[in-house]
């Protein structure tokens, strides 16, 4: 005889909460789970979204893939336009400008990376704006984007990455209607009570304000910050990280659509935070996140109004939260995706990418013959590892400044950081050198080099630059930017792309 399993197997999934991360577990589970088992999601049309989430990091690109859905019909659903990267304004200094772009950095010489040869010739004052010597940082300032082009693996076209601004509400609609297709059965309810199992603590059932309950083997909860079944019901606490992220208030506004439609996502650092810009086809999304403890909400909106390229065309939205994560994301039978496991501002559009791989993560220790406390455990740990990994990315934008013009650059430029990313910092200056700590980091040595770059860390590049001859260093560096601007001068506007293959 085996030896019986902690609990029968599933047969139901219930999800709590629709939004973004509610339908996109919704759908990504009903194609990937082959019709095995019975999935719900319970939503309540009086309950809001927070639905500023509109951009994306190119990882996006895989989830859509998983899901099957066809790129040219999503950009069309849901007003998208394409995105190459983030332009950070007034971040290292007032005045600034640099582009976070996602693709690579020119190419390699020999073992060294082109971030090196760069670093030594602007020391002799020979390199050009960093922004030249990566196709999406250039083609971006050019508001020009096209398609990868595989079929030319020797351009720097042929693996260009990007990823989308989207209207979050639209796409939630867009997965839904999928969802509901595949057979995933939405109940309409608002949730008053959550039930858990006297004998082991197991999450039981739901009950819906009208009365009904909703049981289920395994609950996904998306019910947003609130974390409806992860903390209230199953008493999971939260890790608070705002020593380091004091942001912890955003205003969010519309506007209209400004022509030309630009390929990235701006980020405006302003006196207590900063401000985003991310154009979609029929209006263009505007927030301002920023820490309550130095500016007022009044003029954090009248700061956020001031600096709108457009007119707005909605009134300010609110949205008040906690930059931390659960201590715990998968708790017996309960599994926290999105705002309920934890919160990372949006400076690197990463809210909607931590949805997807934790419901990736979900389907790769997938609980179908019970809950096993190693899978529990080795989920709980690729969480906690990928949000200190986002965390102490988002930290270096703000330690990493020569501002110190207002009370909060002065605070975030001497705060004590974690030492995972004093040691990265030190490292790099040392030496231009960086190296991921594991397969599960999110953003690739090409990102940190842009933004620490970009924030004016003073680093000083790898000795072993000396070796290559000083002509064919500058030969190199040439003939990398000479590529660069080709291609980009050879690429569509963004706005003429769209127009031809995916117009909303």
């Amino acid at each position: 005889m085996t030896a019986a399993h902690p609990n029968p197997p599933l047969k139901t999934v219930t999800i709590v909460g629709g939004g973004t991360a509610g339908w996109m577990t919704a759908a990504l589970l009903s194609r990937l789970l082959l019709g095995a088992y019975t999935i719900r999601l319970i939503e309540s049309a009086e309950i809001g979204t927070i639905g500023v989430g509109e951009a994306t990091i190119p990882a996006i690109r895989t989830f859509n893939g998983l899901a099957g859905i066809d790129e040219f019909e999503f950009v069309r659903a849901t007003q998208a336009t394409f995105k190459l990267g983030i332009e950070f304004r007034n971040w290292g200094g007032v005045g600034d400008s640099y582009i976070h772009g996602f693709g690579k950095i020119g190419q390699d010489l020999y073992w060294l990376h082109c971030h090196q040869f760069w670093l030594k010739a602007r020391a002799a004052g020979d390199a050009r704006p960093f922004d030249h010597y990566s196709l999406n940082t250039l083609a971006a300032r050019m508001n020009r984007f096209a398609l990868p082009d595989p079929a030319h693996p020797h351009s720097p076209i042929a693996d260009l990455d990007y990823a989308y601004h989207f209207d979050a509400a639209l796409y939630a609609a867009f997965l839904r209607r999928r969802a509901e297709a595949a057979g995933v059965e939405r109940i309409e309810g608002r949730i008053v009570a959550a039930n858990r199992r006297g004998q082991d603590g197991f999450l039981d059932h739901v009950v819906l304000a009208d009365g009904r309950t909703v049981d289920g083997d395994l609950f996904v909860d998306c019910s947003g910050m609130r974390g409806l079944l992860i903390g209230d019901a199953m008493g999971v606490g939260y890790e608070d990280w705002d020593r380091w992220l004091l942001c912890d208030r955003a205003i969010a506004v519309p506007s209209a659509r400004q022509g030309p439609l630009t390929p990235y996502t701006r980020s405006i650092a302003h006196d207590a935070g900063w401000q985003w810009r991310i154009p979609l086809q029929h209006r263009t999304g505007n927030g301002h996140v920023y820490a309550s403890r130095f500016v007022s909400d009044e003029a954090a909106a009248r700061t956020l109004l001031a600096h709108l390229d457009t007119p707005a065309i909605g009134d300010p939205r609110p949205v008040r939260f906690r930059p931390g994560k659960r201590l715990r994301a998968w708790e017996r039978n309960v599994v926290a995706l999105g705002l309920a496991g934890g919160f990372l501002e949006p400076l690197e559009s990463t809210s909607i990418h931590l949805i997807q791989t934790g419901i990736l993560r979900l389907l790769a220790l997938f609980p179908g013959r019970g809950f096993h406390p190693a899978d529990i455990a080795e989920y709980n740990r690729q969480t906690d590892f990928e949000y200190r990994d986002v965390r102490d990315f988002i930290i270096a934008h703000y330690k990493v400044t020569e501002r110190e013009d207002t009370p909060f650059w002065r605070y975030v430029k001497h705060m004590e950081v974690p030492d995972s990313l004093t040691e990265r910092l030190a490292l790099f200056a040392a030496s231009a050198r960086f190296f991921l700590h594991g397969s599960a980091e999110l953003f690739r040595e090409e990102s940190w080099v842009q933004v620490l770059l970009g924030q004016r860390l003073h680093a000083t590049y790898d000795p072993m630059v000396d070796m290559v001859p000083a002509e064919q260093a500058t030969a190199f560096l040439h003939d990398v930017e000479e590529v660069i601007g080709e291609v980009a001068a050879g690429m569509p506007t963004h706005e003429a792309f769209i127009a031809r293959h995916c117009q909303a």
